[in-house]
């Protein structure tokens, strides 16, 4: 899968994609332009229960520091990109936050660097991608391109445009590409000439919902999920990640993973809300 790179780069990677060319991402960045999302207040607490079934986190430099302990012992993939908020009019004027070295020194496995591809900034957050990528290199550190989309472009979760998204991720160099899952997503993996990773993106209704994105994701040609809300926002959230964890590395079906999921419902798996749940939050963290 990762042929011709050096050995510290599949090292870093063997951090993120495991001995089975599969990869199960635990996406908690959310924060970085949304602020203290539902489920996500407090992000020790929240993923206490979910670290065992990951094989790496999506974070922010600032929640690695403040709220990761040093010997967690999975891989990490720091947010790199950023510079707006669901405050503003649209998410995608990004640009660098974080350097390579800045990364390395954290002792991350990769960084990931978000495209607006055919937003008002596109432009802008292509080339973000491309300095990281060069940047990047000097180090052999893994880089995610994911294919964003903003409030302006969240009709464009169609095969045309995240084909057309994730083939110029892969043309400047990103190791990985994250995208969202469309009909006809074989012919989007065909067309990207790397591994690609699927979002989970907002919540989903229901967790056969859930089970059946991460599934047929597998089954089209993504060698795993970068899951975030449709995890730590739902009632059960180390139920459905356990789920998750047996479809992309054990293969089960849905229907095994749903009947598996729903055994492990119970207390000891329910979600703790911290703070009292508004309407208002709900809304927000539909938002992209």
């Amino acid at each position: 899968m990762f042929d011709n790179i050096s050995w510290g780069k599949k090292r870093r990677l063997s951090q993120i994609v495991k001995g089975d060319g599969r990869a199960l991402m635990l996406a908690i960045d959310h924060g970085y332009f949304m602020g203290p999302t539902t489920g996500m207040e407090v992000p020790s607490k929240a993923i206490e229960k979910l670290l065992p079934y990951t094989d790496s986190l999506m974070l922010s430099p600032g929640v690695l520091t403040s709220s990761i302990d040093p010997d967690f012992g999975k891989g990490c993939v720091l947010r790199a990109s950023g510079g707006n908020t669901i405050l503003d009019k649209d998410i995608d004027d990004e640009g660098l936050i974080l350097t390579a070295e800045e990364a390395v020194r954290l002792n991350a496995s990769a960084v990931a660097v978000s495209i607006f591809v055919g937003a008002e900034h596109s432009h802008q957050t292509i080339l973000n991608l491309s300095t990281m990528i060069s940047d990047a290199a000097r180090f052999d550190l893994p880089v995610l391109g994911v294919t964003a989309v903003g409030k302006a472009l969240k009709d464009k979760k169609e095969k045309r445009y995240l084909a057309h998204a994730s083939r110029i991720a892969a043309e400047l160099g990103a190791d990985i590409v994250k995208t969202y899952y469309c009909d006809g997503f074989e012919e989007v993996v065909t067309k990207t000439p790397v591994p690609i990773v699927v979002a989970g993106g907002p919540k989903l209704d229901t967790y056969e919902d859930v089970l059946t994105l991460c599934y047929r994701s597998i089954q089209e040609g993504a060698i795993g999920v970068d899951m975030g809300r449709n995890i730590w926002q739902s009632e059960y959230p180390s139920a459905i990640i356990q789920g998750v964890q047996k479809i992309i590395h054990e293969n089960f079906s849905v229907k095994q993973a749903l009947e598996y999921t729903n055994d492990l419902c119970n207390e000891e798996t329910k979600r703790v809300e911290l703070f009292k749940v508004t309407a208002r939050d709900i809304e927000d963290s539909k938002l992209h």
